[in-house]
């Protein structure tokens, strides 16, 4: 199968300025594949550097050294060495990221958080409405709460907001990190039924989840970056 993400001899380390520029390695010569339809699931100790390789693949953070090639069209870009324009555009066709927090603009509406990934890729507006429904109530969110802004929401809320703007529109890329983590067991079962459709309808999976119910249903593979915590 084709590889819709590949990383290749992947670096990072943190240059920690207000302490005297000491350097802080994180992992080095990460490698790995993943193709549509797989679920890899990164794993290892606290402080092995998870969630700032999903930083590294959505963009957010710079490698110190190593590639980091998404499929997009019929050729990959390089995360690592791409323009910022480059990456927005990967981002908006190719990957969705469901951080441990939903980072969204004071005011905007539950309904239109989750409907403007649709909206952005020029869905109609009643469309997107519809399906931007649809999920949240399969999310158990209650509709009272779609036209408030998620900011007073409680953790829970937020993340399952968090979460429908991921599956709302899956991209052929998900990295999902603790999607579940503040979840009640129904909603947690929901996530990993969206998942495992996801995976299923194509989609490349990376994600973090230190549920091992969750992990055991939702992994193919797994990757312990513990094997690469060393000086970088």
């Amino acid at each position: 199968m084709t590889a819709l993400i590949k990383v290749k001899s992947l670096h990072k380390h943190f240059i920690m300025h207000n302490q005297g520029g000491i350097r802080l390695p994180v992992f080095s010569d990460v490698e790995f594949e993943v193709a549509a339809g797989e679920a890899l699931i990164l794993h290892g100790e606290s402080g092995v550097g998870k969630t700032s390789l999903l930083r590294i693949l959505y963009g957010n953070y710079k490698p110190s050294d190593g590639h980091v090639f998404v499929r997009h069209g019929n050729d990959y870009v390089d995360l690592a060495t791409a323009t910022p324009r480059a990456i927005l555009n990967v981002r908006r066709k190719d990957i969705r990221y469901v951080s441990q927090f939903l980072r969204v603009i004071p005011r905007v509406t539950t309904l239109d958080i989750v409907k403007d990934p649709l909206l952005a890729r020029g869905f109609d507006n009643n469309l997107a409405t519809e399906k931007a429904a649809t999920l949240l109530t399969r999310l158990n969110l209650a509709e009272r709460l779609w036209h408030l802004a998620p900011a007073t929401f409680s953790g829970g809320e937020q993340q399952r907001v968090n979460i429908a703007r991921c599956f709302v529109d899956p991209a052929s890329i998900l990295l999902l990190d603790e999607p579940t983590a503040s979840l009640d067991a129904k909603n947690r079962d929901v996530v990993v039924e969206l998942i495992n459709e996801a995976r299923e309808n194509g989609a490349a999976i990376i994600g973090i989840f230190h549920d091992e119910y969750v992990r055991d249903r939702v992994a193919t593979r797994r990757l312990d970056l513990t094997q690469f915590k060393k000086a970088a």
